[in-house]
């Protein structure tokens, strides 16, 4: 086994500060739905806040990265107005039909789904230790969520339906914002991304009703968190991760979410661990340790992506 280079290692950083945020946003969401905001409200003032504070951040600290070329837009707009706008939303819809642990479980067969397409369309090899660690961490995923203790067969067809969507919807978000990645920064594709999925969700649910809907100053600020620390640093950590590490491996790592969220849940609520969920949480981390400890050949330096080359051959490749 060879050490992971210096140029993968932010990669493996940045999606596992993606996971941990996420978790927390999972957290501070579940409060305002509590309070009778719905999924979808969320998920709205969500895009658009997000969108809105990187805009205005890379207007003000590289207004370069906000330059794209026209012919890019209509990628672009499926991947923020189908793509991300489709992950949020089937994802909180699913929640909303089927226990939580169940939709987080569904969303996390995206990595199967993911190497899946980049190994049959790609060339993707398929080594042994990346098998190896996709299956510790879809098998570590099903023991931390619960699974074993899941009746999918009783829950609601449609809420389960709608939890595999979700994790189609954010295989395919992975895949398509890598291949844009090859022309632009991942936080250029970010905003953009967000923007689009923003102008979608207006057509989903009421336009701007959150203007209206007469929230509180607290309830202001959990949104802030969750459209800042809960989308913006998280999704575009995320597509930092990607652009050093590919797609297929970031998706594994990120299932550090639900054992993350589960250890803030025992450390912050004081709800209890079991034994199968600490040995998911086990494999999950066995996981991401065996993929770092794998040399990812072959992949693009974010200069070099954001020049337009295409993939280079590697063990991957």
């Amino acid at each position: 086994m060879t050490a992971p280079s210096s140029k993968s290692a932010p990669g493996y950083l940045s999606v596992v500060t993606a996971a941990i945020l996420w978790a927390t946003s999972g957290v501070a969401g579940k409060s305002l739905f509590v309070d009778g905001i719905t999924p979808l409200a969320l998920v709205q003032i969500r895009a658009t806040l997000a969108a809105v504070v990187l805009f205005a951040a890379l207007a003000v600290r590289a207004p370069a990265l906000l330059v794209v070329e026209r012919r890019d837009l209509p990628r672009l707009a499926a991947l923020g107005g189908v793509g991300l706008a489709l992950v949020q939303a089937s994802y909180f819809y699913a929640i909303s039909l089927i226990p939580v642990a169940a939709a987080i479980l569904l969303q996390y067969l995206a990595p199967v789904f993911i190497a899946a397409f980049a190994m049959a369309w790609w060339g993707e090899r398929a080594t042994p230790a990346k098998l190896t660690a996709l299956g510790l961490a879809v098998g570590g995923s099903f023991l931390v969520a619960g699974g074993y203790t899941l009746d999918f067969a009783g829950m609601n067809p449609l809420g389960v339906g709608v939890g595999l969507a979700a994790a189609v919807f954010f295989a395919g978000y992975t895949l398509f914002g890598e291949r844009l990645m090859h022309r632009y920064s991942p936080w250029t594709v970010l905003a953009y991304g967000l923007a689009f999925a923003a102008a979608s969700l207006h057509l989903l649910h009421t336009p701007f009703s959150y203007l209206t809907a007469g929230y509180s100053l607290g309830q202001w600020g959990i949104i802030a968190y969750v459209a800042v620390a809960g989308t913006v640093l998280p999704f575009g950590l995320y597509f930092v991760g990607v652009s050093h590490i590919r797609s297929t491996r970031a998706s594994i790592i990120a299932t550090l979410e639900p054992i993350t969220a589960g250890a803030l849940a025992f450390a912050v609520l004081g709800e209890a661990l079991t034994g199968p969920q600490v040995v998911g949480g086990a494999a999950v981390l066995g996981a991401v340790v065996l993929l770092n400890l794998r040399r990812e050949e072959g992949v693009l330096a974010p200069a070099a992506i954001r020049a337009g080359h295409g993939p280079a051959a590697g063990s991957d490749r």
